[in-house]
C-alpha cells in the first residue's frame, strides 16, 4: 500500500506523538517514576513506569549520585517536582559522644529537581539537627519535611550552634519548610522547648527512633530503645507533645510503621505479628475491633514493611528472613490480607504469600493503583506485581517481574507524572 503526501505526514506526526508521550507499539505512556536508593555506590536508580504493562525502563542518566554516603530514606514532595534523599553519613565510634558511642559524620539531606522523563538534577544539601538520620516524611499538606535522627543535639556551642549528641539517648525530629517553587528547605525552630535558654531547632522524641509516619493529624515515631510509639500532634509548622504520652504496643521488636487514612499498622519482626490501630483524639491509638493483633502467615517470617492499598481493602506485608540471607531465599515474600470493613479483621488472600527478591526493604503502590513494586537489598533489584482490584491477588507483570536496579537497594519512592 502506498501513502500519499498527507498520509505520510499523518504517520510521521503520529510517530512523533508516540515518542513524545513515551509510548511504544507494545506499551502505554509513562504513568509515573520510581527512584531507588543504592547504598553500595551511594546511588539513586531511576525508572519510568509503563501505564499499560507496569514494565520499568531506566531513566536517562540513571543511576544518579546521592550526593552523600549511605542513603537510607527517600521522599517526594507532593506534586512530584522535588525529591529528597537522606544520607546517613559515616556511622562509627565517637569518643566525645557521651553514652551514644556513635555519630553520623557527613549526614545530609540532598534535594533534587525532577525534570522531563524523571531526570534528577541536584540542587543542594542541608543538615539535620540531630545525629544518624534514619527517615523522612512530609506533613499532610506537603509543606513541611520531617527528618528523624537517632540522637538529638545536647548542648549549644559558643557560636550558638547545637552540637554533641544528647546523653539521655533521645532522638529528634528536625522540621524544614519546603519552598513550593524551588524545593529549598528552611529550618523551623521549636517555639515550645528551650535548652540552656535557647529555643531548640528540633523536636525531641524517644530513644533511638528508627522510623516515623503521619496519620490522623499526628506524627508517630517508632522508638527502638523501649519499643514504644511516640506521638506528636501536628499544628501548623510546630509539633506538639500530647497528654497521652508514649504508647506501648507490647511488641518484641517493632520493625515498621505505616498508615492509610486513620489506620496505623505496626509489624513485629520477632513475634511475626501485625498490629492495627485507629487514631483518636490526642493522637491516642486504639486497637481495631478485631483485637488489633494478627499472626502473620507462617511462610512469611520477619515482617519489615506494610502497605494498605489505595482502596483501603487490602493489607500487604513484606517479609524476609534477614538482610544477610542468601540470594534467592524462599522466605522473601509478600503476605496479603483483606480488611473486613465492619470489624477490621484480617483474612488471608488465597494464593499468598507471593515471592519477591532477596532481602526486601520497601514496598510502594503506583499512582494509577495498578501495580506494586518492592526494592530488594541483597540482589539489588526491584520486583513488580499487578494488583487485582477485585480480589487483592498479586501476579507477575506481563513482561517479567524483576528489574536490575542499584547495588544494595534500600528504600524506593514512586511519583505520578510531575504537576
Amino acid at each position: 500500500m502506498k501513502l500519499g503526501f498527507f498520509g505520510r505526514m499523518g504517520m510521521a506526526l503520529f510517530a512523533s506523538l508516540v515518542l513524545g508521550l513515551g509510548m511504544t507499539a507494545c506499551g502505554g505512556g509513562t504513568v509515573g517514576y520510581i527512584w531507588v536508593l543504592g547504598q553500595q555506590f551511594n546511588q539513586i536508580g531511576g525508572f519510568k513506569v509503563d501505564d499499560y504493562t507496569g514494565n520499568l525502563t531506566q531513566i536517562v542518566g540513571s543511576p544518579f549520585i546521592s550526593n552523600g554516603s549511605n542513603p537510607v530514606s527517600i521522599v517526594i514532595k507532593p506534586g512530584g517536582r522535588y525529591v529528597y534523599v537522606i544520607n546517613q553519613g559515616t556511622v562509627g565510634t565517637c569518643a566525645t559522644c557521651g553514652n551514644t558511642s556513635q555519630s553520623g559524620a557527613g549526614a545530609s539531606i540532598a534535594v533534587y529537581a525532577v525534570g522531563g522523563d524523571g531526570v534528577l538534577t541536584f540542587q543542594e544539601t542541608y543538615s539535620p539537627q540531630g545525629y544518624i538520620p534514619t527517615w523522612a516524611q512530609f506533613d499532610p499538606t506537603g509543606t513541611y519535611l520531617y527528618v528523624l535522627t537517632q540522637y538529638s543535639p545536647g548542648f549549644v556551642t559558643a557560636s550558638g550552634l547545637w552540637s554533641g549528641p544528647n546523653t539521655d539517648g533521645n532522638g529528634a525530629v528536625t522540621v524544614f519548610q519546603a519552598d513550593p517553587n524551588t524545593g529549598r528547605l528552611s529550618l523551623v525552630t521549636n517555639s515550645q522547648t528551650q535548652k540552656n535558654g535557647v529555643n531548640t531547632p528540633f523536636f525531641e522524641v524517644g530513644g533511638q527512633p528508627l522510623m516515623m509516619k503521619v496519620a490522623g493529624g499526628c506524627l508517630f515515631t517508632v522508638d527502638g530503645t523501649d519499643q514504644s510509639i511516640f506521638p506528636l500532634a501536628i499544628s501548623g509548622n510546630q509539633l506538639a507533645f500530647t497528654t497521652t504520652g508514649k504508647f506501648f504496643p507490647g511488641t518484641v521488636k517493632t520493625s515498621s510503621i505505616n498508615s492509610n487514612g486513620s489506620f496505623v499498622v505496626l509489624t513485629d519482626s520477632t513475634a511475626n505479628n501485625i498490629l492495627m490501630y485507629t487514631v483518636g483524639s490526642g493522637c491516642n491509638l486504639t486497637a481495631t475491633n478485631g483485637g488489633g493483633i494478627t499472626s502473620n502467615v507462617a511462610q512469611g517470617t520477619n515482617p519489615v514493611w506494610s502497605l494498605i492499598d489505595s482502596s483501603g481493602k487490602y493489607l500487604y506485608i513484606l517479609n524476609h528472613a534477614s538482610l544477610t540471607s542468601t540470594v534467592g531465599t524462599p522466605y522473601s515474600t509478600i503476605s496479603a490480607f483483606t480488611i473486613n470493613p465492619t470489624n477490621s479483621q484480617l483474612q488471608q488472600i488465597s494464593g499468598a504469600p507471593y515471592t519477591v527478591g532477596s532481602g526486601p526493604v520497601c514496598m510502594v503502590e503506583d499512582s494509577s493503583n495498578q501495580y506494586m513494586y518492592v526494592s530488594n537489598f541483597n540482589d539489588g533489584t526491584v520486583t513488580g506485581k499487578v494488583i487485582d482490584p477485585a480480589t487483592g491477588i498479586l501476579s507477575n507483570l506481563s513482561r517479567g517481574a524483576t528489574f536490575p536496579s542499584v547495588g544494595q537497594a534500600e528504600c524506593l519512592a514512586l511519583s505520578g507524572n510531575v504537576e
